[in-house]
């Protein structure tokens, strides 16, 4: 029952909200013991407590996986589905770093592609630094806009596989979503103005106008500030080309394994061959000893039956005369002397 998930929670891309998380990952989980003592019977409410008391991030560590108390409260959070306003109070909170850390890798994997962009990006403005826990058990030093880089680029996060994303680019081209606005753009455009200012101050005032209203100069100004919204397309550009030689990667390595697998599966159907023909020969050269030594009994049966019978007349006797004697009481049919 208290591995269940709640009755009235939704389905989360078609399926059970706890499936996000490997099978094998889950288990670990509902058998580590902070889940049966510090997650059992927690709500929407009482998760913001256990959720102050963090103090680091990771996904499994240590020989035998066991899962970080943050990923507990993941599964937590999966299991009782809270409400959107709740975590985007997550999301929002300035006090505690690790509560909106969770509840930004909360959204990533139920939010819907604009809402994780609208939600997320904005976490790029914050560099406080956060503790991260490695797969051999220690630590290391991170920041919150680095785990939201990982979160929005990388397929896999603390162990657990991301949903698929859709690109900026494409959500920016259907109109879903606005383009994305640096909180720099402001201070671009004050040193702008500021160089045209220093720029302009020993001119006169048709230069002044002339300068300020220059064609070249408004499309460099707005190439300036544009800037920064290719820098997706390039980003994703980049990604697309990365994953692509990852993939090619994987492939190659997967081919060299079934290869590799077909190559002994080869060696043993020869060796297995070898073998049969062994067995076969061992089999032959028996059968053959076997016909020899009954057709050599078969020739010595008639040499023993007439050495017997030799035997039983009595003409084998040692001495000479007796065995004469014993030829012709043969022959009369009387019995052998002995």
């Amino acid at each position: 029952m208290a591995n269940r998930t709640d009755p009235l929670a939704k389905n989360i891309r078609g399926t059970n909200p706890q499936n996000l998380v490997e099978k094998i990952v889950r288990t670990k989980i509902q058998n580590h013991t902070f889940w049966k003592e510090q997650c059992f019977g927690l709500t929407a409410e009482t998760l913001v407590d256990k959720a102050m008391e963090l103090d680091h991030v990771g996904g499994t560590f240590g020989g035998n996986r066991k899962p970080t108390p943050f990923l507990c409260l993941v599964l937590k959070m999966l299991q009782i589905q809270p409400e959107k306003e709740i975590v985007v109070e997550f999301i929002k909170n300035d006090d505690y770093k690790y509560v909106r850390v969770l509840g930004a890798f909360y959204l990533r994997l139920t939010g819907s592609d604009v809402d994780v962009y609208r939600y997320l990006e904005p976490l790029y403005n914050d560099y406080r630094k956060v503790r991260q826990k490695l797969a051999d058990g220690r630590f290391s030093l991170t920041h919150v806009d680095e785990v939201i880089e990982e979160l929005l680029t990388k397929d896999y996060s603390c162990d657990i596989a991301m949903p698929r994303l859709k690109k900026r680019c494409t959500l920016e081209q259907n109109g879903v979503l606005e383009p994305r606005k640096s909180v720099l753009e402001d201070d671009f455009e004050e040193e702008e103005e500021k160089e045209e200012n220093e720029g302009m101050a020993g001119g006169s005032e048709d230069e002044k106008d002339h300068h300020r209203r220059s064609p070249e100069r408004e499309r460099e100004r707005d190439r300036r500030r544009d800037s920064h919204r290719h820098r997706d397309h390039d980003y994703d550009r980049d990604y697309d080309r990365d994953r692509g030689r990852g993939r090619d990667r994987d492939r190659e390595r997967d081919r060299d394994h079934y290869r590799g697998r077909d190559r002994e599966r080869d060696r043993d159907h020869y060796r297995e061959g070898d073998r049969r023909d062994r067995a076969r020969r061992r089999s032959r050269s028996r059968d053959r000893k076997r016909r020899d030594s009954d057709d050599d009994q078969d020739r010595e049966e008639p040499k023993k039956k007439k050495e017997k019978k030799m035997r039983e007349d009595g003409t084998d006797h040692p001495d000479p005369e007796i065995a004469e004697a014993n030829k012709l009481r043969a022959s009369l049919g009387l019995k052998p002397l002995r």
